[in-house]
C-alpha cells in the first residue's frame, strides 16, 4: 500500500528538477499527480509545455495517473485553472507542493526591479495563488490536507547575488508560517522544505561543480514525509535536507533585557547593554 494512495497531489515547477523528484515519487507511492510547469528556462524566458507533458506521459507509462498544466501558477486566474483540472479529472485536492521558481542571480547595484519582481512572482505569488486555490478544492472535500513550500537557507541568511530570490525565500517562509496558523483548525497542514540541491537552478553554482551527492532524489523523500500522513499533524516546520543530513530551521528569540521602570531606551542604553538584549 503506497503512502499517498487515494491522494489527488498537485505539484508545481513539475517538470524538472525537485518537481520531478516529487511527481515520480509520489506516484510510486499511489497518488494521482497534477503536474504545473510552463517550461520556461531557469532564467524565466521562453516556455515549452511539452516538458511538463513527458513527464505526464512518464508517470503513466510507468501505471501512475497525471495531468499536466503550462497555466501561470504566478496568477490567480492559472492557479485556478490548475485546480479545477485536478477536480475535473481526479475529484479532489489532497496535496500541494509549491516547486516552482526560477533564477536571476545579479548583484544588488545591477539587479532591475524587473529581475526582484520576476523571481518573487516565480517562487513566491505562485504558492500564495496556488495555495489560496487548492485550499478552496480541499475544504471543499472537507477531510483536511497538506501544502508543502520550497524555501531556501538564503531566506534565512542571505546570499551574494541573491536579493531576489533570498527575498523570495523569506517569504515562503513566512506564508507557510501564516498558513500553518490560519488552516490548522481545518486540517490543512502547512510545512516548508528547505534543500541544497544540484538541480538545472543551481548546477552551475561553485558549491555544486564537485558534487553528485546532492540531489533531488535526495530531497523528494522529505517532501513525501510531509505530505503523508507520516508527519501528523506537525505544521509550521521547515525541514532541511542537504544529501544524506536532514535538519530543521528555527527562529529563536533572546531572552532579552527589561529596563527597570517604564521609560523608553536611550540609543546610548542599547550600546552599553548591546551584549545582554542580544545573548541568549
Amino acid at each position: 500500500m503506497g503512502k499517498l494512495d487515494g491522494k489527488v497531489a498537485i505539484i508545481t515547477g513539475g517538470a524538472g528538477g525537485l518537481g520531478s523528484a516529487h511527481a515520480l515519487l509520489f506516484a510510486r507511492e499511489g497518488a494521482k499527480i497534477v503536474l504545473c510547469d510552463p517550461g520556461v528556462e531557469r532564467d524565466g524566458t521562453g516556455g515549452d509545455p511539452a516538458r511538463v507533458a513527458e513527464l505526464a506521459a512518464q508517470i503513466e507509462a510507468e501505471g501512475g495517473e497525471a495531468r499536466a498544466s503550462a497555466a501561470p501558477a504566478h496568477t490567480a486566474e492559472g492557479a485556478s485553472e490548475v485546480v479545477t483540472l485536478a477536480e475535473e479529472a481526479f475529484g479532489r485536492v489532497d496535496v500541494l507542493v509549491n516547486c516552482a521558481g526560477i533564477r536571476l542571480n545579479r548583484t544588488l547595484s545591477k539587479m532591475s526591479g524587473e529581475d526582484f519582481s520576476a523571481v518573487l512572482d516565480a517562487q513566491l505569488l505562485s504558492a500564495f495563488h496556488m495555495s489560496q486555490a487548492a485550499v478552496k478544492a480541499i475544504l471543499r472535500h472537507g477531510e483536511g490536507g497538506r501544502i508543502v513550500n520550497v524555501t531556501s537557507a538564503a531566506g534565512f541568511f542571505g546570499n551574494k547575488e541573491q536579493a531576489n530570490f533570498a527575498a523570495a525565500s523569506a517569504g515562503v517562509y513566512a506564508l507557510t508560517r501564516t498558513l500553518a496558523i490560519e488552516l490548522q483548525r481545518q486540517r490543512i497542514f502547512v510545512n516548508a522544505l528547505a534543500p541544497v540541491a544540484k538541480t538545472r537552478l543551481t548546477e552551475d553554482l561553485p558549491m555544486f561543480e564537485h558534487t553528485e551527492t546532492l540531489t533531488p532524489a535526495h530531497v523528494a523523500p522529505a517532501g513525501l514525509f510531509l505530505a503523508s500522513d507520516l508527519s501528523g499533524e506537525r505544521t509550521g516546520l521547515v525541514l532541511a535536507v542537504s544529501g544524506s543530513q536532514l535538519y530543521t530551521f528555527k527562529l529563536v528569540q533572546t531572552p532579552g533585557k527589561f529596563k527597570d521602570g517604564n521609560a523608553p531606551w536611550s540609543a546610548e542604553e542599547i550600546a552599553d547593554h548591546w551584549d545582554a538584549i542580544s545573548k541568549g
